[in-house]
Order: C-alpha cells, then sequence, then structure tokens
C-alpha cells in the first residue's frame, strides 16, 4: 500500500502546485493548453486502443457498455452526486459542473491503463514498487497540468485512485489467477478508446457522455467470452 500512498501524495501535490500556477495563467491561455492536452490524450488513446489483438473485442466491450451506461444514466446519477454535494460550496451549477469534469478527466487519465493494473498486482503480489513509483511520477506532472486548466476538481483523483488502486493491491493474491496477460491488454485497449472520447471533450469537438462508457472495461470479460463462442 506504501506506493499507492505515494501515488496519492503526488496527485495532491502536483494538483496544490498547478492551482498555484492557474492563478497565474490568463483564461485564454488556460483554455488554448486545455484544448493541447486533448490532442495529447486522442494520442495516447489511439495508440492505446489499436494495441487490442481482436477490434471485435474492443467494438462489443463499448457497444455493451455504452448501452449499460445509457440505460442506468450513470452520468446523470453522478453530475447530480456532485450537485448534491458541492451544490452549497459552489458558486452556481457552472462551478458544480466544472468540478465534475476535473474529477471524471483527471480520474481517467490517471487510472485507466494497464500500468494501473499491472503496478498494483506487482506491488500486492511481489511487493515491488517500481511501476507505481513511474506512475506516481507522472501522475504529479498531469496534476499540475490538469489542475492549471481544470481546476480543483483534480483534487478528488488523489482520492479515487486510493481506493482503486488499493482495492486492487489487496486483493490482487485473489483477483491475480484471473488476470491473464491477454485480458489485461484488452482492458487496457477499451480503456484508452474512452480516453480518446474524453480527449475529443477536451479539445471541445464532441460532448461524449464519457462516464457512461465506463462499463465498458467490465464487459471486456464478457466480450472475450462472445467472441470465442462465434466461428471466426
Amino acid at each position: 500500500m506504501f506506493a499507492v500512498i505515494v501515488n496519492t501524495i503526488a496527485i495532491i501535490i502536483g494538483t496544490c502546485v498547478g492551482l498555484l500556477v492557474k492563478k497565474g495563467i490568463p483564461k485564454e491561455i488556460s483554455s488554448n493548453i486545455l484544448k493541447a492536452l486533448g490532442v495529447c490524450t486522442v494520442i495516447i488513446g489511439i495508440q492505446g486502443a489499436i494495441q487490442t489483438s481482436n477490434i471485435l473485442i474492443l467494438i462489443l466491450s463499448i457497444a455493451l457498455g455504452v448501452f449499460v451506461g445509457e440505460f442506468f444514466n450513470f452520468e446523470g446519477k453522478v453530475n447530480r452526486f456532485f450537485q448534491n454535494l458541492l451544490g452549497k460550496i459552489a458558486k452556481g451549477e457552472n462551478s458544480v459542473s466544472k468540478i465534475t469534469e476535473a474529477f471524471i478527466t483527471s480520474c481517467l487519465i490517471m487510472n485507466v491503463g494497464a500500468m494501473v493494473i499491472v503496478g498494483s498486482l506487482d506491488a500486492g503480489l511481489r511487493e515491488n514498487y517500481s511501476m507505481l513509483y513511474t506512475k506516481s511520477l507522472l501522475d504529479l506532472i498531469s496534476g499540475i497540468m490538469l489542475a492549471a486548466t481544470m481546476g480543483a476538481g483534480v483534487f478528488g483523483s488523489a482520492a479515487f485512485t486510493l481506493i482503486f488502486q488499493g482495492t486492487i493491491v489487496l486483493l490482487s493474491k485473489y483477483i491475480s489467477p484471473y488476470m491473464s496477460e491477454f485480458l489485461i491488454g484488452e482492458i487496457s485497449a477499451t480503456g484508452c478508446a474512452i480516453i480518446l472520447a474524453l480527449g475529443f471533450n477536451m479539445i471541445g469537438i464532441t460532448q461524449f457522455k464519457v462516464i457512461n462508457y465506463i462499463p465498458a472495461l467490465l464487459m471486456v470479460p464478457l466480450s472475450i467470452f462472445i467472441i470465442a463462442l462465434l466461428p471466426l
């Protein structure tokens, strides 16, 4: 768990630095930086998504995941949760919306990918923290950039990282037998497809309901099973 705590602290420090930097950045420059980060996010998403071993698995996972997400309207529920939680603190609905956007964006960028899963499993099973330490450095930089352009909502990703990665570390001995290299690769590729949609949102080209795409990550094992049954 030590490496997870280090990762969490790195995000908090990065966010604090980013918020200090944000005060000196004109709004127009901040907006352009966010779009530039969006372009980088799109590139990362494309690079990761094309690593899938079978494009049908990715397509089916996204389709099933979006169906579940839209059916239960996870995006609406998350937005209402933050509205109720922050409505009395934030000044107006627009502020709550920005905090929510910063939280979701930072959580996805920092917690979707093979590095999160493999690094957490290594930390729990072999006490090998090198990958999570590397991720901590990357998240420190990401925290600075995201907080400088999107604001204090990035703080929330520190708590999410602690809970998400901490859970994988604590349960590593139980879930490791089921997490094959193939499965991790497909989950990572599907996650990067979601990151791609997020990047387009950051640029301002689209308004994908990214939260409704997240169930796709849980649909990967089912998609692999279904594809395996097809006479391809």
